[in-house]
């Protein structure tokens, strides 16, 4: 897959079938998107073009608008990571800025998309929205098919539904720590990534050293607080920009989010214990696939006590992810 991240430098696609939308998560509601544009790529014997935006206009808008904010489920990174595993020939990042929200949606359809672009197929959906406004829709993108000599195909309500609600559902069970829900809509393993970065090394001295991440892009969703059986990969950038994760080694291990109550610490961490490792990884990137909720975080009376619930975490982690 190509990645195209200057619209005024695009190449001349052929009989593109073009899909729009912000396609977090890359859910299994997406992938049925995804899979009716690969099919009309191959019906006129074209290319296949995802367009996104960057970053997810909600942030933009709501800065003006007094809309909330959105915690993303996947990176811009991600979401490019898991588009290209679908074999979309071309996804071309939009810069969203307030300049362009505000064109028309006429100035969108003709200067945008026509011109860019100069799709064969428009798949969209009848809710879709874009320009001035919110004004133009899936009609006026009718209305200018024979001007224009584009064909535009609705994407069907049942799936834009479970687009909608699969989305709301992967938030609200990440935190709630209902990772079989979220895993069911996804169709795959939730995963972050972080930087090891310096701890108090408070892990040490109980016997459960852990790497300590710090989530770069604070945005993105993080699970509830408690202790998670995980998998994880250790690796770093490919690309200065972020654009790519690069994995060098595979580990199991378990992982604590939280503010620490035992030890009266506020700040909420990210602490990860990696089974059978003592390599000095500070400065690495780790990928968490979050696996299995095992409990709430608790206050202990002593440190020996809690010492002896992590030893009863490790069995339990070690056992599920066998």
């Amino acid at each position: 897959m190509k990645v195209h991240r200057d619209i005024n430098n695009l190449p001349a696609f052929k009989n593109a079938a073009v899909t729009i939308g912000t396609f977090d998560g890359v859910h299994t509601g997406h992938l049925q998107v995804i899979h009716q544009l690969k099919k009309e790529a191959e019906i006129n014997n074209g290319e296949s073009v995802i367009i996104t935006f960057d970053p997810h206009p909600r942030m933009v808008l709501s800065r003006n608008q007094n809309r909330p904010s959105i915690q993303l489920l996947t990176t811009l990174s991600e979401k490019t990571e898991l588009i290209a595993r679908e074999n979309v020939d071309h996804l071309v990042v939009v810069p969203f800025t307030l300049e362009f929200s505000n064109q028309t949606a006429e100035e969108y359809i003709s200067d945008f998309l026509v011109k860019k672009f100069n799709p064969t197929t428009i798949i969209i959906g009848y809710d879709h929205r874009f320009g001035n406004n919110r004004t133009g829709d899936y009609r006026l993108l009718e209305k200018y098919q024979k001007e224009f000599n584009y064909v535009v195909k609705e994407i069907p309500e049942h799936v834009l539904n479970h687009i909608t609600i699969s989305s709301t559902k992967i938030r609200t069970s990440l935190q709630k720590g209902d990772l079989e829900t979220a895993k069911e809509c996804l169709g795959y393993d939730y995963f972050f990534e972080g930087e090891v970065v310096d701890g108090n090394k408070l892990g040490r001295t109980i016997g459960y050293p852990t790497a300590n991440l710090e989530i770069k892009n604070k945005n993105k969703l993080i699970p509830e607080n408690g202790i998670y059986a995980v998998t994880l990969e250790i690796g770093g950038y490919t690309q200065n920009d972020g654009s790519a994760f690069a994995p060098q080694s595979s580990h199991k291990g378990m992982m604590s989010i939280g503010v620490r109550p035992t030890i009266e610490d506020n700040r909420r961490t990210i602490e990860v214990n990696i089974f059978d490792f003592s390599n000095d990884i500070y400065g690495k990137i780790v990928r968490v696939y979050v696996k299995y909720f095992l409990r709430n975080e608790e206050k202990f009376a002593t440190m020996e006590q809690l010492k002896n619930q992590i030893y009863r975490d490790e069995i339990k982690s070690r056992n599920l992810l066998k």
